[in-house]
């Protein structure tokens, strides 16, 4: 078996020793080939100093470095892109993910699986993180299975031949897992350790993971449009049952005039405001297409480590 590692680095100089030595270890016991692809995503640390030293002393190391940070995803992206072997494997730079865990997933890849996720038993984040998480599974949703989205993680294993699926795509928001169920939905997931980060902070707060989220919903997915949909339908129905009992009332009264102005008006807010959420929706996807006529690149690539 063929493997090629991909750790997306961002500011874990500190890091990265350790975590070299524990994936050759992990990796030189299951493999025939292997590479460790280091992507340095602009932290401004020491970082990529660190990569070219290993780089240089260990010919399997590979280090790739972006011209400004582009995010986790992205660099993710540029790593598959560059790798050489059949299997490809990812993890964060933190060694939350143990190492030594790979050859758990790797293992459950057979003819009925392409993509294996490494689910943590407990996950150790703090309260906020872990519910930033959980929403980004929910917006997950609606590109992947319910069950399959429950059990992703930044812990993967899949064949190398999904890559051609996405190969051509283009554009600022990249979401690894959704470009993977444009390849396959053969997916799969087993339980692993989850461990303390080792150095250092998490960079993902709550509010990018919120972020993160929603732009994986407009995005790649029209589930936005059709809830605006659904609620202006539904005020569609609630408005015509308004209207139903103030013909109703006027009647009942004998023609005489309509009470309740401030009933009125309140409802009127209401409709403007479903207005203007279903206008909000409808913007957010015009940005997202401004965005892809622009061409932005998904990254760009500073400097790579030299290869012998």
């Amino acid at each position: 078996m063929d493997i090629s590692a991909i750790v997306p680095v961002y500011r874990s100089a500190p890091i990265l020793p350790e975590l070299h030595q524990r994936l050759t270890a992990a990796l030189s016991s299951i493999a025939d080939r292997y590479e460790i692809i280091l992507v340095e995503d602009a932290g401004g640390d020491e970082s990529w100093s660190v990569i070219e030293q290993l780089a240089e002393g260990d010919r399997h190391v590979r280090g790739i470095r972006m011209s400004r940070n582009y995010g986790q995803h992205n660099a993710l992206l540029c790593g598959i892109r560059a790798a050489r072997y059949g299997v490809i494997v990812t993890l964060d730079d933190d060694l939350q993910n143990p190492p030594e865990e790979i050859e758990t997933l790797v293992a459950r890849l057979g003819e009925d699986v392409d993509v294996v996720y490494g689910t943590p038993e407990h996950e150790q984040h703090g309260f906020f993180r872990n519910q930033g998480s959980r929403i980004t599974k929910l917006a997950l949703q609606s590109a992947m299975s319910a069950e399959t989205a429950r059990n992703v993680s930044a812990f993967r294993a899949f064949r190398g031949p999904l890559r051609e699926a996405f190969a051509a795509y283009r554009g600022p928001y990249v979401s690894i897992d959704v470009l993977l169920t444009w390849g396959t939905t053969r997916f799969s997931h087993v339980r692993v350790r989850h461990e303390p980060r080792h150095a250092g902070q998490s960079n993902y707060t709550f509010r990018t993971l919120v972020t993160h989220a929603l732009n994986m919903m407009t995005g790649f997915s029209t589930l936005p449009l059709q809830v605006a949909s659904l609620i202006g339908f539904a005020f569609t129905l609630f408005g015509f049952g308004i209207l139903v009992l103030v013909l109703a009332t006027y009647v009942s009264n004998g023609g005489s005039s309509v009470p309740g102005f401030a009933f009125l008006a309140s409802i009127i807010a209401i409709f403007s405001g479903a207005q203007l959420f279903a206008l909000g929706v409808i913007g957010e996807y015009l940005a997202r297409m401004h965005f892809r006529t622009m061409d932005r690149p998904t990254y760009l690539v500073q400097q790579v480590t030299s290869e012998e």
